[in-house]
């Protein structure tokens, strides 16, 4: 897992804040990095968005796009990412949704995680992962970790 610590300190140094916009994850990303003390300075706030509708209300998903692709896709994290932005003063955020499980589709297996982070001034960057059918525990702290991987790699990018 990359170190929590290891984020605050990189987006500290760069004089960047940080905002989280969770489905399948649930905050988990948020607590990871408000278990931080002095998190503060650097962490804007988190949006657990684990419904279709709080996706729309909080963040302003299209409702199309959830329609037209479901939620648990790259554009709808992208949407969820830059949403996160929009309605907070970051300037970067990490956006999670996915099937944790048990259940899924052919289309849509137990383990799928879409990831986007988005950064004021920067290209966003989505991702998919399949985690496989691991168990909800196993694959939400997968979810997680790699938000947080995906987290410093874009406060670590060159400027733009």
């Amino acid at each position: 897992m990359t170190d929590p610590a290891k984020v605050l300190e990189a987006a500290r140094a760069r004089g960047l804040r940080i905002a989280t916009a969770e489905s399948c994850t649930g905050g988990m990303v948020a607590a990871a990095l408000t278990d931080i003390a002095g998190a503060s300075d650097v962490f804007e706030r988190g949006f657990v968005t684990y419904s279709n509708a709080a996706k729309s209300e909080m963040l302003g998903v299209d409702p199309a796009t959830i329609e037209r692709v479901g939620a648990v896709s790259e554009e709808v994290a992208l949407e969820m990412a830059g949403g996160a932005l929009a309605h907070s003063a970051a300037d970067l955020s990490v956006s999670i949704t996915g099937i944790a499980g048990p259940g899924g589709s052919e289309h849509k297996p137990e383990g799928r995680v879409c990831f986007a982070v988005a950064r004021t001034g920067h290209p966003a960057r989505t991702e998919t992962i399949d985690l496989g059918p691991r168990g909800r525990a196993t694959v939400r702290a997968a979810a997680r970790d790699r938000a947080l991987g995906l987290l410093l790699q874009a406060i670590e990018a060159p400027s733009a």
